[in-house]
């Protein structure tokens, strides 16, 4: 088996265990509650091409950076994903009948859903133990096509499963006060991040 061969299977496995029980999971499970499931697949697809990117050309460098400045990064990120959930959690305020999510349409158009899903999963996934996992493939292998493709393919291959159970759920659900829930787990995080980084 050749090592590039070797590099991306190693990758797509790791990340994909990795990926499945994490917050990003859990997060585009969230969205495709309420927007349509081709945009929020198109936006985590863009947002984790570009973790995958980041993560090789870094490579280990990301692993050395100091914990108080990676906390402190994170912070800002996850403050900047519950911002955009909370706000649009909180736009149209309470869930009705005549909820869009449960008549099966976009409340919002196609390239503003799109926006919204890359930049929550980008945030939440800067840090991550898969990107930190990636980094240190791409360090190990040497191989950083083969690294790349395998971590952008695990994550999408994780992603296009919680598009697809949120679909399934959505009528189930309201979608809003998911929306919300998940803004304020997303604050927890900020606040537990940045507490780290003052008080490390």
């Amino acid at each position: 088996m050749s090592s590039a061969l070797l590099a991306f299977i190693a990758t797509f496995a790791l990340v994909v265990a990795v990926e499945l029980p994490d917050k990003t999971t859990v997060a585009t499970l969230v969205l495709t509650t309420r927007y349509r499931a081709r945009a929020v697949l198109t936006g985590v697809s863009v947002a984790f091409a570009m973790q995958a990117v980041i993560a090789v050309a870094f490579g280990s460098v990301l692993t050395l950076l100091p914990d108080q400045v990676v906390s402190l990064l994170v912070g800002v990120l996850f403050g900047v994903g519950a911002a955009m959930l909370l706000r649009e959690g909180y736009r149209q305020g309470e869930d009705s009948g005549q909820d869009a999510a449960r008549l099966g349409k976009a409340p919002v158009p196609f390239h503003r859903a799109a926006l919204t899903s890359f930049a929550v999963i980008f945030a939440a996934e800067w840090g991550d133990a898969s990107q930190l996992a990636t980094a240190g493939l791409a360090a190990r292998y040497s191989e950083p096509v083969a690294v790349g493709l395998g971590a952008f393919l695990g994550l999408v291959a994780v992603a296009a499963l919680a598009v697809f159970l949120g679909g399934k759920i959505r009528s189930r659900l309201r979608p809003r006060l998911i929306q919300r829930c998940a803004g304020f787990v997303f604050a927890a995080f900020s606040v537990f991040a940045l507490g780290s980084a003052l008080l490390g």
